[in-house]
């Protein structure tokens, strides 16, 4: 029995509270147990150098914790001039773990900037902000395509992230501080709906494992996994419920589609998704076109853009607005 008394495959309390920010385009406040996370999806209608003129987008990260989201407080990277090599390794996972969920092709020439904020910290924070980062980036994204700047969502699956690790010779899911800070083992997986694999990052803390221990983690990140989807999900739904601003728009008629074409052609009008600066959109070109990451140096590369469409999770959302109306 674990110090929490739960069982060994059994996640802490999880929530998700949508939209909790009234300025960023999407946006959640996700609870792992004690360890909560502010997250915030912005919508930039730039990309870095590497992709102008590709018409292909981008996903980016930043990850930091507050001074007291841990038991002492810890100073502020900004105060000490640079970030911390663990900043930069989980602002990088968590970009990766996103990027690997986005049609870039279809999200045209703009940049996703997803701010992940640890206002308290228990465990699996980097694990949290993935999950709750995927349930900020849909919405960000679902705000597009209601104002009918992207044709279609481009994201192609749900995507999470849960910890599992060896505590006193037992594998268990989902770690708080306590039990992350003494187990001999600790791994943390990324992992799509439909059962592919991400991202899996596992250290022996003691003693090497076995194959045979790693694969009971692996068991138990997918049950862990499977039900953070139908908890996005459920999230995702209710942030949907009685908000037009994030509606899917019914498509076009022949007429409004005539008119649409001809105001691209034209310079004037806004495109139903795709390549703004390929001359018809916001602003006729690339606007700044610069990258804060600095000197035109492209991000972190590692990505896998193959995907599938969303299946339950469109269906779910079609079936809610048709409630609605």
């Amino acid at each position: 029995m674990r110090l929490s008394g739960r069982a060994v495959d059994a996640l802490r309390v999880i929530r998700f509270e949508p939209m909790v920010n009234k300025y960023a385009e999407g946006s959640c406040l996700v609870h792992f147990g004690d360890t909560k996370v502010l997250v915030t999806a912005t919508v930039e209608e730039k990309v870095p150098p590497f992709l102008r003129n590709t018409g292909k987008g981008w996903v980016t990260a930043e990850y930091g914790m507050l001074p007291r989201a841990t038991h002492s407080r810890t100073d502020r990277e900004a105060a000490k001039g640079k970030q911390q090599g663990r900043t930069v390794e989980i602002q990088r996972l968590i970009g990766r773990s996103l990027r690997a969920v986005v049609d870039m092709q279809k999200l045209g020439e703009r940049q996703i900037r997803v701010d992940a904020d640890v206002i308290q910290a228990d465990g699996g924070t980097r694990t949290a902000s993935i999950t709750g980062g995927y349930v900020a980036l849909w919405l960000a994204l679902q705000k597009l395509v209601a104002t009918r700047d992207l044709a279609e969502h481009p994201i192609t699956r749900a995507v999470a992230a849960i910890s599992c690790g060896l505590v006193d010779g037992e594998a268990v899911l989902d770690l708080d501080y306590d039990e992350d800070s003494r187990a001999e083992a600790d791994a943390n997986f990324v992992l799509a709906e439909g059962g592919g694999i991400v991202e899996v990052q596992a250290t022996a803390e003691a003693d090497p494992f076995s194959p045979t221990q790693f694969r009971r983690l692996v068991e138990l990140a997918e049950i862990g996994t499977a039900r953070l989807f139908e908890l996005q999900k459920e999230a995702i739904i209710a942030a949907m419920e009685g908000r037009p601003d994030l509606a899917t728009p019914p498509p076009l008629s022949p007429e409004q589609l005539a008119q649409q074409q001809k105001a691209q052609k034209q310079g004037s009008g806004k495109p139903g998704g795709g390549n703004r600066n390929a001359g018809g959109g916001k602003g006729g070109g690339n606007k700044g076109g610069g990258n804060n990451s600095g000197g035109g140096r492209a991000p972190d590369r590692d990505r896998n853009q193959q995907g599938r469409p969303l299946g339950t999770l469109g269906d779910a959302l079609a079936a809610a607005q048709r409630k609605d109306r």
